[in-house]
């Protein structure tokens, strides 16, 4: 079967050709539209009016967080003091329940 270009230029009877849409919208279909466009306009409002208010509350939290406390150990050190991070931060190393009798150290774990 061969191609005819020159059949696609001629017209068509009416009964195979496509039923055509009116272009202009019927009144239900205007109000649907317009009722979904108020709805999402609603919506966008009050979406930006809670972003708003949850900003106003971060910022006014913000205000009224205490600030950072000052360090409580002085930051000079004394010419007999030792230099001991650990006594610096507050943490004390465990003390041994009781000396050994003898005298002698802990023995070292292996």
């Amino acid at each position: 079967m061969a191609f005819d270009p020159a059949e696609l230029l001629r017209p068509r009877p009416a009964a195979l050709q496509p039923p055509s849409a009116p272009l202009a919208p019927t009144r239900a279909q205007a109000i649907q539209r317009l009722q979904v466009g108020l709805f999402g306009l609603a919506a966008m409002v009050l979406l930006v009016a809670l972003a708003n208010i949850i900003m106003d509350s971060a910022e006014h939290n913000q205000a009224t967080v205490v600030p950072e406390a000052a360090p409580t150990v002085s930051g000079e050190k004394g010419a007999g003091q030792a230099s001991d991070p650990l006594a610096g931060a507050g943490v004390v190393p465990e003390a041994p329940a009781e000396e050994p009798a003898d005298g002698n150290a802990r023995p070292s774990r292996p």
